[in-house]
């Protein structure tokens, strides 16, 4: 199952981290669509093109309109320690049909899935569809994306304990991919099964690519962090492997970076580009998926520790920042959204 890899970005070792200082950027390098929010984790749209922002600290979905965000929505029994907290969050593909907006969450003893209502403009009547998913202080995982086959995908992380990503009676360390009552997909590589792919640490972005394939961004640990091109039934290898192995039962990243350089949490796809956000790297990742291009670096040290990463129905690209997480320096009008030019970054900022 060893996959032959296309191009491996490595850049040094030696750049910014954690407290990074941040630098100038140019006039026309982003627009804040939103300010003063409290670690904006994921973002999605309604049909009518209206945003939804999940907050990680609060419980809080938040509904974006001319510049200002109105909560329409509270988790209340969300347990925000550590990397926890309101997390994903995935609007229906059939929306107009069944109001549902479905949302990624730790609770007090697991992570789990719940389908809300979006009924007067407020999500209401929360109903778990997913629960037992393993959790702990870090590595919740929490990415949801619905496919091209109207199914929803779900990333976990192995919740501080390795041994789960292998383990094909554990929920952690995987992408699911369930129906919109939580149930197994049609299909999957184990009937009955939920889970999609295994072996991995811990998944916070997840997107689909113009021929329908499935990416997944990857935190690692000390070594490399990861970019895969998803199949299904795949092992990433985890524990047993961080970045590339040799070992065929293994699925080899498309690319990998230094921790220190990436860290990454959100990605989505703009024009046959994949755009992933840093944290503590602190940059956007631009990795063309057409042609032999190498991976490389905008915005670095402009806005702070970057999270999710998403496309906006007029095909803009959007982005959060993450500096109000216990780990960031949060600016005065962090945490941010910003709707982002791609074209203005300053390159690698090396």
């Amino acid at each position: 199952m060893r996959r032959t890899i296309a191009v491996i970005a490595v850049t040094s070792a030696l750049t910014a981290g954690c407290g990074a200082q941040r630098s100038t950027e140019p006039a026309n390098a982003a627009t804040t669509i939103a300010d003063r929010l409290s670690v904006p984790w994921d973002i999605d749209f309604l049909p009518d093109g209206t945003p939804l922002v999940t907050e990680r600290d609060t419980g809080n979905i938040k509904s974006l309109q001319n510049g200002s965000a109105a909560t329409i929505g509270t988790i209340a029994d969300i347990d925000n320690e550590g990397e926890g907290g309101l997390l994903g969050l995935a609007v229906s593909p059939t929306f107009n049909d069944d109001q549902y907006v479905y949302l990624y969450f730790t609770a007090a003893e697991d992570n789990r899935i719940v389908r809300a209502e979006h009924r007067d403009g407020q999500l209401v009547n929360l109903n778990p569809i997913l629960k037992g998913i393993p959790r702990a202080r870090i590595h919740n995982g929490g990415a949801l994306i619905f496919g091209p086959d109207n199914f929803l995908y779900a990333a976990t992380g192995d919740a501080a304990e390795p041994a789960l990503a292998q383990d094909p009676n554990s929920l952690a360390g995987k992408i699911l991919r369930i129906t919109t009552d939580g149930k197994a997909a049609a299909n999957n590589p184990t009937p009955g099964s939920p889970i999609f792919s295994l072996g991995h640490r811990n998944i916070q972005g997840l997107t689909f690519d113009s021929d329908n394939q499935l990416w997944a961004s990857e935190l690692g640990a000390n070594a490399w962090d990861e970019l895969n091109l998803i199949t299904p039934g795949g092992n990433y290898g985890w524990p047993r492997v961080e970045g590339i192995s040799d070992d065929d039962q293994f699925l080899n990243p498309i690319h990998v970076w230094r921790p220190t350089d990436a860290s990454p949490a959100g990605i989505a796809i703009l024009d046959d580009t994949l755009y992933m956000a840093a944290l503590r790297g602190q940059r956007l990742w631009a990795v063309p998926l057409n042609g032999d291009a190498q991976p490389y670096a905008l915005h670095t040290n402009h806005y702070g520790r970057l999270r999710a990463v998403t496309t906006t129905p007029q095909g803009e690209l959007w982005v959060s920042t993450s500096n109000r997480d216990g780990r960031g320096n949060p600016a005065t009008l962090d945490d941010r959204i910003l709707r982002i030019n791609p074209e203005s970054g300053s390159g690698s900022g090396e």
